[in-house]
């Protein structure tokens, strides 16, 4: 047996030095967002994005005591609501993450990261940077610091702001430019002599200090100058002006900017791909959950637009459970020749009866499965399922499924009977369709739909007086849900419905709807919106801008 004292120092992990890019998630290196996922502990700089900040520990279990604390929070929010008379349960939060950030402690850098490490147990500490690590003298002294007290590291790098925020905004820089980092100091000397074009990372407190200086060493005053906010991101904007007029700049320009100046550029409309996508900076309102919302989010963020999800529908359990028990042991019996389903929904709460019943996916040899549309159909495929019936792409809905669904034949059909497992308000049209195939229905109950919550009052504000861009529909309940618990959207918000039922239902309730795609699809529904605003715009008939209220005047009341 040893007496040796054990190495504490050689049980600590790394601390890893993370640049976070310009502050578009998407532009994370591939080792970046391995690093990132993989460990929770991080010290990030305030200006790090939110998008970034989220892929930390996406990759880590989440403590069993941050799930509990998270559900007796939503218990204690839930109490709190009924005892105020609310008749439905309000939005859950955001679910908890294992990641656990803290801000750097410039005074004592090195104590900060042992005792990071300390926390970490063996895995990684993140140092969490905007733009690229080895580009910041502040950062370099950091890494010296730990390296200097023995402690191991790793750089991982990042694209700089001032390397990639010009090509997001159309400006080409060629093959040879000079970057410098103004909030950190600068040799004005060398940077007035340097190779153009200039590409200066800086606040707005820089600018007229980069003017004055630059001017005084010889620069001409109307030489081009573009200041670019939120560069890379959806809210990115590129203000033209000289640097004469730099300092000058009447406009919000918050965090970290990129000044572009020098030579003559070419007509930055030719390459801004980024601030010229055809739903860039709008903000879209999707009435569905987060989760539901996922690809119809990332299918708007992709024509720049700022997708907003706001729950107008609250899923709950049948309040007649032993009718879905039954349909479920008839399944195991062989009661049924098919399952038809109409949404992700009942195909989760079918599979939540599986398991809580001790099944599986091996219970459903020999019974057929039929989806009303893709979505539902990859949701039976990620079960382990392979559904054998879709309606036409062009028709995905209970009356296309009726169209392809097969006759009743006695004769060939050993069974007769279809499970229909859906919400507590879906129409007739499915059941009557294939009960006149010669099908018995069973027509159960798997999930109720409840109208949700009010969404909080900043929302239901931006719905009423425009501050919504545009508002995509999927279903006519989302629609009525909708205008039950915000009211209306503004005259001015583009109205895209999904297809020709959700257009009825809004057109019901007197909305005018802008948009409607050939194919009931949500990517159509997106496409369709972006072809619509494209057409506006090239047109000069985009709505009138938002009309900002103006805050009343208080008069002091004299003694």
């Amino acid at each position: 047996m040893s007496n040796a004292v054990p190495d504490i120092q050689s049980e600590l992990g790394k601390v890893v030095f993370v640049g976070a890019g310009p502050g578009n998630p998407e532009l994370l290196t591939v080792r970046a967002r391995e690093v990132l996922e993989a460990n929770a502990i991080a010290i990030v700089d305030a200006e790090v994005s939110s998008g970034v900040r989220d892929v930390v520990a996406r990759a880590v279990p989440v403590p069993q005591e941050l799930l509990d604390a998270a559900e007796a929070e939503y218990a204690r929010i839930c109490a709190e609501a009924k005892e105020a008379g609310a008749r439905r349960k309000p939005p859950r939060p955001a679910a908890p993450t294992a990641a656990v950030f803290y801000a750097p402690e410039r005074e004592d850098v090195v104590k900060q990261m042992r005792e990071a490490l300390v926390e970490a147990d063996g895995l990684d500490v993140i140092r969490l940077v905007s733009g690229n690590p080895l580009n910041r003298e502040s950062i370099k002294a950091e890494i010296s610091a730990v390296a200097a007290a023995g402690l191991e590291f790793q750089v991982v790098p990042g694209m700089s702001l001032p390397s990639t925020v010009p090509s997001f905004a159309g400006l080409a820089l060629g093959a040879t430019y000079t970057e410098a980092d103004i909030t950190e100091g600068a040799d004005w000397d060398s940077l007035a002599s340097a190779t153009q074009p200039l590409v200066l990372q800086a606040t707005a407190e820089d600018l007229p200090l980069i003017s004055r200086e630059l001017i005084d060493r010889g620069m001409s005053a109307d030489m081009e100058a573009y200041v670019t906010v939120h560069g890379t991101t959806r809210l990115q904007r590129t203000h033209e002006t000289t640097l004469g007029t730099l300092g000058k700049l009447d406009a919000e320009l918050p965090g970290d900017l990129v000044v572009t100046l020098g030579r003559s550029f070419d007509d930055r409309s030719k390459y801004s791909w980024w601030e010229n996508r055809p739903l860039y900076g709008w903000r879209v309102l999707v009435p569905r959950t987060k989760e539901q919302a996922a690809a119809m989010s990332a299918r708007l963020a992709g024509y720049g637009a700022i997708p907003q999800s706001v729950p107008t529908i609250s899923v709950e359990p049948p309040r007649n459970p032993a009718q879905m028990d039954r349909a479920i042991k008839g399944i195991v019996e062989g009661r049924y020749k098919w399952i038809v389903f109409t949404s992700v929904n009942a195909v989760s709460a079918v599979w939540e009866k599986i398991a809580d019943l001790g099944l599986d996916a091996r219970d459903f040899a020999g019974v057929h499965l039929a989806a009303v549309g893709s979505k539902t159909a990859d949701a039976i495929r990620a079960k382990g399922m392979v559904p054998e019936l879709l309606p036409n792409k062009r028709k995905q809905n209970a009356e296309g499924l009726v169209e392809v669904f097969p006759n009743y034949v006695e004769d060939i059909d050993a069974v007769g009977r279809v499970l229909l497992p859906r919400a507590d308000i879906a129409g007739d049209a499915l059941v009557t369709g294939l009960e006149e195939l010669g099908w018995e229905v069973d027509d159960v109950v798997a999930y109720r739909t409840v109208r949700a919550a009010p969404p909080a009052a900043e929302v239901r504000d931006m719905i009423k007086s425009g501050g919504f861009d545009a508002v995509a529909f999927t279903s006519g309940s989302t629609v009525r849900n909708l205008v039950g618990i915000a009211g209306k959207p503004h005259a001015r918000t583009i109205i895209a419905c999904i297809g020709p039922s959700t257009k009825a239902a809004a057109e019901e309730l007197g909305l005018r709807v802008d948009v409607v795609p050939e194919v009931a699809e949500v990517p159509a529904l997106i496409d369709a919106l972006a072809e619509h605003v494209a057409a506006l715009r090239a047109a000069g008939n985009l709505p009138a801008p938002r009309k900002k209220r103006r805050k009343r005047k208080t008069s002091a009341k004299s003694a």
